[in-house]
Parts: C-alpha cells; sequence; structure tokens
C-alpha cells in the first residue's frame, strides 16, 4: 500500500496535469505499484474534486470490452475492466441526441460509444443480478471522451485506474425509461445488439469501428454487475446508489477526435437511437 505523502503526490500531479492538459511520465516506471494503489490515488483525487465544489453523479467502467484488452498495457495487456467517478461537471446531455463539444483542454482525446444506465432504486449488497436490474430505470446511448496524460495512450492498468479512470466527458443521449418486461430481458437484448462508429468531415464519411454488446463482459448487464461486486471489496468508495449514472464501457476501440469532426453511431438489434455530435 502505498504511503500517504506518495499517494497524495501522485494525485496532486494527476489534477495539475487534467487543469492543464500536460502529459506526465508513468506513474508505474517506479515499479511496485498495484490496482489497489490506483484506487489509493483515485480516493484522494475524489475527495480532493469533491473539495473543490464538484459532485459525483455517478461512475464509469473501462476496459469491460475484451476485444480490445490486447491493446493496451506496455509490459502486460490491460486485461480486467476498471471503474472511476464522473462528475456534474463531465457530464452532459445531448438534446434530441446531437451535440457540439468543445475539445479545448482534453489531452490526446479519443471518443467511445457506450450504453449508460440510471439507477432508480439502490442495491442491496448482496443482490443477484435479477434484483441488480430491477434498479435500472433508464439506460441512454453515450459518447465517452476518454483523455490520457500519458503519452502516445502507454500505460498500465495502474495508471488508467489513478487518471481518472482516463474520464474526460460523457456525452449522454435521451434517456429511455424501462418497462418491466425489457428489464427481464436487457442482458440478452444488449448482448445482441450491435453498433456502428462513424466519422464524418467535410470531404468523407468513415466507418471507424462495430462491434457487439457481447463484447462488453458479455452485456453491459453483466459489466453493471461486476461494478456492484467490484465496490463490495472496495468499502472506502460508497456503494451504488439511487440516482447514480453508470457507463458500462465502450463498444469499439476507442478512437482519436479532433475539431472539425462529426462522430455519428446507429445501432442495430435494439431501440436505441444513435448519437451525433460535433467537435470544435
Amino acid at each position: 500500500m502505498l504511503i500517504s505523502t506518495k499517494a497524495n503526490r501522485y494525485a496532486n500531479q494527476l489534477i495539475d496535469a487534467r487543469a492543464h492538459a500536460k502529459l506526465i511520465p508513468l506513474l508505474s516506471d517506479g515499479g511496485g505499484l498495484s490496482a489497489r494503489d490506483g484506487y489509493d490515488i483515485g480516493k484522494r483525487i475524489l475527495d480532493a474534486s469533491i473539495g473543490q465544489g464538484e459532485t459525483p453523479i455517478g461512475r464509469k467502467l473501462g476496459f469491460t470490452n475484451r476485444t480490445i484488452w490486447s491493446k493496451y498495457g506496455v509490459t502486460q495487456a490491460i486485461n480486467a475492466p476498471i471503474w472511476a467517478h464522473v462528475f456534474d461537471s463531465t457530464v452532459r446531455y445531448a438534446k434530441d441526441n446531437r451535440g457540439i463539444q468543445s475539445l479545448d483542454g482534453a489531452s490526446q482525446p479519443r471518443i467511445e460509444p457506450e450504453v449508460v444506465f440510471g439507477l432508480g432504486a439502490t442495491p442491496a449488497p448482496d443482490a443477484s443480478i435479477e434484483e441488480l436490474v430491477e434498479c435500472i430505470e433508464w439506460m441512454a446511448h453515450a459518447f465517452e471522451i476518454v483523455v490520457c496524460p500519458f503519452r502516445d495512450w502507454k500505460f498500465e492498468a495502474v495508471d488508467a485506474i489513478a487518471a481518472f479512470g482516463l474520464h474526460g466527458t460523457l456525452i449522454v443521449g435521451e434517456p429511455h425509461v424501462l418497462s418491466s418486461a425489457t428489464r427481464r430481458n436487457l442482458a440478452s437484448m444488449l448482448a445482441n445488439a450491435s453498433v456502428s462508429l462513424s466519422c464524418c468531415t467535410e470531404d468523407s464519411v468513415t466507418l471507424c469501428g462495430a462491434g457487439f454488446g457481447s463484447d462488453v463482459l458479455d452485456s453491459p448487464v453483466h459489466a453493471l454487475w461486476h461494478l456492484h461486486q467490484e465496490l463490495n471489496s472496495q468499502p472506502q468508495f460508497a456503494p451504488l446508489q439511487a440516482g447514480e449514472i453508470i457507463t458500462t464501457g465502450t463498444w469499439t476501440d476507442a478512437y482519436p477526435v479532433q475539431a472539425g469532426q462529426t462522430w455519428v453511431t446507429a445501432f442495430s438489434g435494439i431501440a436505441l437511437p444513435g448519437l451525433t455530435v460535433s467537435f470544435v
């Protein structure tokens, strides 16, 4: 476990890097850091963020998509999910599933198409996956803009955990309130759905990626279940609560974005509208 002064130093480095869009050396370069250390640093960042007036309103999951695990990690592939908080300052809603997003201050931004759940009830610590699904009030499609303070997106899992979980901005589309029947079948419905992700410029439209809900730990519902179980083993963090939003991880790889581009998604196999977001 990290000593307090070292954890505070790492947290301050990451907060400063985020505030000024700076690149910094890997925390893991010195060796000896574990995922637990990453969450210890993340807890200090959480406390500092709250102290600066930000309000945590949910969580983000990362690396839930098994198809991209082998693409990340320096000494070894990142082969397990991570999570971090999202804040009132980092989440926005896209009216009519369309939006404009500034990339000012975003370090090496990339885009990820995801599914977000809104919790209408607080799950019990020992809730089954069926009971957990009953706590979901709504779902929506979203883009997460992920950012990275480490050069060329090269890092270990502990670096990603500590660095805000690589969270930048969450752009949430129209929420859809779930019926009881939809909740019962939600895991399989999402597992069998697919999404396409395209980049549009003045000159071209390029299909950049496509993915299936089953790539996300077999279903975004199972990703939420993983987070619930993980939080049971991390008493330094609050468990899931009613009112939180949870974004469950990307359905494709993360793609670099630039000002002047418009990114568009379309779903198959599920009645979720796509998103259109232009970057400036």
